[in-house]
């Protein structure tokens, strides 16, 4: 989740960009001017076939390759890893009845689906998305 919510606000809290080759081998990435990351921190892989995204240095294991491309080292506040942490709850919670293009109610033995209405977002549900449900804590963070 951590990777939509940084494209989500445009902000990839990052400390420094590394351009160049890359290998991953026994799900380690091998930084070639020694050690750049923290056990602990968050990184962006770019360009990679199977690993872009963000992960956890020390944590998340990687898919074996070697790729030309980029990793950024990046300083996420806590809060947005809490934020991040409270969304994918959000999305396990109300996820499968949000994505839904139906609305559904039942009442006193009678029930009724209907078709739901456009939500502004380009698709047909009109429910709440995880975007506009945390919108005020995502604009502190977000990147215009």
């Amino acid at each position: 989740m951590l990777t939509e919510l940084c494209q989500e606000l445009r902000n990839w809290f990052v400390r420094k960009k590394y351009f160049g080759t890359f290998t991953i081998e026994s799900g380690e990435i091998a930084l070639p001017d020694g050690s750049f990351l923290q056990d602990g921190q968050f990184f962006r892989v770019i360009g990679s076939l199977f690993n872009d995204g963000v992960h956890k240095y020390g944590v998340d294991e990687l898919t074996d390759e070697a790729f030309e491309g980029a990793i950024w080292s990046m300083a996420v506040p806590p809060a947005v890893v809490g934020l991040s942490e409270r969304i994918d709850e959000w999305i396990t919670k109300y996820g499968d009845s949000v994505s839904s293009p139906y609305s559904s109610e039942s009442f006193g033995g009678y029930s009724y689906t209907k078709a739901a209405g456009s939500s502004g977002r380009g698709n047909a549900n009109s429910g709440p998305t995880w975007q506009s449900t945390f919108a005020s804590e995502l604009n502190r963070w977000r990147k215009i």
